[in-house]
Formats: C-alpha cells, sequence, structure tokens
C-alpha cells in the first residue's frame, strides 16, 4: 500500500534526494551530464525548492510504502495555473525501483481528485520530447497539444512537448 501526502517544508530534502536519484537514470540518454547537473542545481537547491512552495504555489505530493515507510516519488502541482481552471504538473519523478508499479497513475489521480475539486477542467505538464514517460502520460488520457523549447540558461535548452488532459 502507498500512502500519498503532501511535503511539508522539512521534507524538501526528501524531494531533492529523489530528484538526485532519479536524474541521471531518467535523463542520461537525452540531456548531457553538464545539463543535468545545472537543471538539478536550478530545480532542486534548497533555495529553489522553498521558493516554488513558497512564492509560485507549488504543492509537492509524496509517495511513501506504508510497509517500511520507504519514499518512492514525487508530483509537485499548481491549482489555477496562470488564473486560468487548470491544474499544472511542474515535476513527477519515481526513483528507478518504483517505476511501472502504478505509483505514478496513483499521483497523477490524487492530483486528478485535486484539480476537480478546485473546479479545473484541465491538467497541463511538460515533458522532454524524447522521454519514454510520453507513453505513460498517453496511457493516462494527455494529449500532445503544442511544442515548447525553453532557454533555461548556460546555453541549455528544455526541448519539450506541452500535454493536456481534460478532466
Amino acid at each position: 500500500m502507498i500512502s500519498i501526502t503532501p511535503a511539508t517544508e522539512s521534507q524538501l530534502s526528501i524531494v531533492q534526494t529523489i530528484a538526485y536519484q532519479t536524474w541521471p537514470d531518467t535523463f542520461a540518454a537525452i540531456l548531457s551530464p553538464e545539463q543535468i547537473d545545472y537543471m538539478l542545481a536550478m530545480m532542486y537547491s534548497d533555495e529553489a525548492l522553498k521558493t516554488q512552495v513558497t512564492e509560485r504555489n507549488h504543492v509537492f505530493l509524496l509517495a511513501q510504502e506504508r510497509d517500511n515507510g520507504s519514499y518512492l516519488g514525487f508530483l509537485s502541482y499548481e491549482l489555477n495555473y496562470k488564473g486560468v481552471p487548470q491544474t499544472r504538473i511542474h515535476k513527477i519523478y519515481l526513483l528507478p525501483a518504483s517505476q511501472g508499479k502504478g505509483v505514478g497513475k496513483q499521483l497523477i489521480d490524487k492530483v486528478t481528485t485535486l484539480a476537480k475539486e478546485t473546479q479545473n477542467d484541465t491538467l497541463s505538464l511538460n515533458v522532454n520530447r524524447h522521454n519514454k514517460a510520453i507513453q505513460f502520460y498517453e496511457r493516462l488520457g494527455f494529449r500532445h497539444v503544442a511544442n515548447e523549447q525553453i532557454d533555461i540558461g548556460n546555453g541549455f535548452i528544455m526541448d519539450d512537448y506541452v500535454m493536456e488532459k481534460p478532466l
């Protein structure tokens, strides 16, 4: 059994640990080691995580194994993204050993429930256009609606698909 709960500020270090364990495996075939290091520092430093929660209204959910208390992954989301009735999934990462076991689907299901409770009618996310997770999102009802290239600095670009799922 898995429990999904909002992360407290003191639990952001768990998010950070999962990101650092997950990213090299997830992005090794897609991004250079330099870009992975740059993006991890940019998005998962203590200060960056705190800013996401306190200033950008991101909520982090932690998936935890009830039997042994180990953390399996996380998802961050924002309700009413850009002032419209849309919930934005900013991040979802699972430890490699937790992938393919329904944890990601449970995290998406939890956000779907929260979005509906807030009268949001769409889930949206960005995913690297070479990420194998695209198939996972498509199985859950997300559809590719746009392409987006984002200059993140230091000479690096995020080359993403924008995906949405109507609720």
